[in-house]
């Protein structure tokens, strides 16, 4: 006999003063009502719209197109037609095995770093001098704001006037003191060099403006205290002045850094990347590859330009992971 017990499909119901009380049913679960947008909520997506469709349209576009260039066999008529056959990497293979790889490269690393190391540190030695709040130094901060102003083609023909070999000003100071001339244009020597030079005094009245910016945040008072201490002026720059900018500094850094990697008006009106390429850089070999030829190469040109891409994109990631580690330390 089998003594195992069987719970009944349904419990009885509770006895109360001697009638069976009826169990309320159990409710049911609904599904939960999707919320509509509030008017906060439609307020924000139509604020962030515009910004949105700018981006689509003057960035994410224009960098998928550039990818595309850089990935197919593109001539003048397929570039109209739009039916150019897809290559692959080829045209990286192409900008990689060309000569002019090896020089470019090496004349962009170069004309970065010495224009930003110059740009930095007399942007810096002019924001600290400036700091003093002297009389006219308002009206001398703005006269260092001109070169930042100027159409960088005003700039850069000003420059070329000035490095002319036969008419211009400084190989005529050069005469002036007994030295020699120099072709600072026309000679494979030279030609870096005195672009580094134009886009140097370019570029400092930027450093100078956010550092400037940067030490009017830095209070007073630790100066004082310094003072008081003892410190000398070149104690207190490097233990108070230095350290409290470098936050400033490092975006000033990477500001800079993008800006420089894509320099090319400076470049091509003073030298157009010569003579015999001793000044081309990314971004004027990106653009004669691309415009200065009769039989124009869209492919290797736009392969140039995504290297200046992924160069700054990764001085980005950088820049934001050593911000986010300090952040958190």
């Amino acid at each position: 006999m089998n003594c195992t017990t069987h719970p009944p499909d349904r419990w009885p119901a509770p006895v109360r003063n001697g009638a069976a009380a009826t169990v309320p049913p159990l409710p049911t679960r609904t599904a939960p009502r999707r919320r509509r947008p509030t008017s906060q909520q439609w307020a924000a997506w139509a604020f962030l719209a515009p910004v949105t469709l700018y981006l689509a349209l003057f960035y994410a576009y224009p960098l998928y197109r550039n990818v595309d260039l850089s990935l197919r066999d593109y001539t003048v008529r397929s570039f109209v037609q739009g039916n150019a056959p897809f290559t692959g990497l080829e045209n990286y293979h192409k900008v990689f095995d060309d000569p002019t790889f090896g020089p470019a490269l090496t004349h962009t690393i170069v004309f970065t770093a010495m224009c930003l190391v110059f740009q930095y540190a007399i942007g810096l030695a002019v924001a600290v001098f400036f700091h003093q709040h002297f009389r006219l130094s308002a009206t001398l901060r703005a006269l260092f704001l001109v070169p930042w102003l100027l159409p960088l083609i005003v700039s850069a023909s000003t420059w070329s006037w000035m490095l002319n070999s036969d008419s211009g000003v400084i190989n005529a100071g050069l005469h002036a003191v007994g030295a020699d001339p120099v072709n600072w244009l026309t000679s494979p020597s030279w030609s870096l060099t005195s672009v580094i030079i134009a886009n140097i005094w370019i570029g400092v009245p930027f450093n100078l403006v956010v550092l400037y910016s940067g030490l009017q945040t830095i209070p007073a008072n630790l100066y004082e205290a310094a003072a008081l201490d003892g410190a000398s002026a070149w104690r207190r720059f490097w233990s108070i002045t230095f350290p409290l900018l470098r936050p400033v500094s490092a975006i000033t850094l990477l500001l800079g850094l993008v800006y420089t990697l894509k320099v090319f008006d400076i470049i091509w009106i003073m030298t157009k990347g010569g003579p015999a390429d001793s000044s081309t850089t990314f971004a004027t070999w990106s653009y004669r590859l691309g415009f200065g030829n009769l039989l124009p190469a869209f492919g290797p040109g736009a392969a140039v330009g995504n290297l200046l891409v992924v160069a700054a994109l990764i001085f980005g990631l950088v820049y934001s992971r050593v911000q986010r580690k300090q952040a958190l330390s």
